[in-house]
């Protein structure tokens, strides 16, 4: 008997949580379904997420065991404005979400500047490059003594160059061999 009382219990709570649930659909201003859409429940007293879900194929989400309360379904897609629903009061009952119809973000851009620095040190397979511009060794200083400031690179008392210990340096400038 009691084992009866057990099993009639839990099969009860399984059918009241499963009652607690809000579903619904997203589509988009053409009415097909919004794939992938981020869908969250937010508490009304103060939209605080509570669960989250994502569209399926066919623009469906679903909120299982939800507790009873006033929410706000909200829904986000990249290229598309935030909608929100209005209150759903939520009780012991499921709650069928009428269709949601995010809009178009606008795109529009009035410029674009795409910007780009070069580092001061490049190493490849067969050089080392040393881009000066926009430093400060720039200014007012010869190709020696940039040379002079580089890591790795070794100026002897007779001007002889050495790039980490090798000797036979080749110097160019602006890809054009120089006599240093």
């Amino acid at each position: 008997m009691k084992k009866l009382l057990i099993i009639a219990f839990v099969l009860l709570a399984g059918l009241v949580s499963k009652a607690q649930r809000i579903s619904g659909t997203v589509k988009d201003n053409a009415g097909k379904p919004l794939i992938a859409a981020t869908v969250s429940l937010l508490r009304m007293k103060d939209s605080t997420a509570v669960k989250y879900a994502t569209t399926t194929k066919e623009g469906v989400y679903k909120f299982e065991n939800v507790a009873a309360g006033s929410y706000v379904v909200a829904v986000s897609h990249i290229g598309y404005t935030t909608s929100r629903s209005k209150v759903i009061t939520m009780s012991n009952e499921e709650v069928v979400v009428p269709e949601m119809t995010p809009a178009k973000a606008a795109a529009d851009l009035a410029a674009v500047s795409v910007v780009t620095k070069r580092p001061i040190v490049e190493v490849r397979a067969d050089k080392t490059i040393l881009n000066v511009e926009g430093t400060i060794n720039a200014t007012g200083n010869d190709a020696l003594e940039l040379l002079r400031k580089s890591p790795g690179v070794m100026v002897d008392k007779d001007e002889n160059l050495s790039l980490s210990g090798k000797n036979g340096v080749q110097v160019f400038i602006d890809g054009k061999p120089s006599p240093l």
